[in-house]
C-alpha cells in the first residue's frame, strides 16, 4: 500500500509542476496597462545631453 501512496505523491508534484509550467506560458502572453514605454523622462533628457 505505501507503493501506491508514494506514486500518487510523486503524481500529485508532477501535476502541479506542469501546471505552473502552463500558467506562466498562458500569462506571458498578456500585454499589462500602463507600459507604453520603458523610458521615464529622466531617461530621454539623459539621451539628448549625450548626443549634443
Amino acid at each position: 500500500m505505501d507503493d501506491y501512496l508514494v506514486w500518487l505523491i510523486i503524481l500529485l508534484v508532477v501535476g502541479v509542476v506542469v501546471s505552473n509550467l502552463m500558467v506562466l506560458k498562458y500569462t506571458a502572453k498578456f500585454k499589462w496597462p500602463g507600459t507604453k514605454s520603458s523610458k521615464t523622462e529622466d531617461d530621454s533628457d539623459q539621451d539628448t545631453k549625450n548626443k549634443d
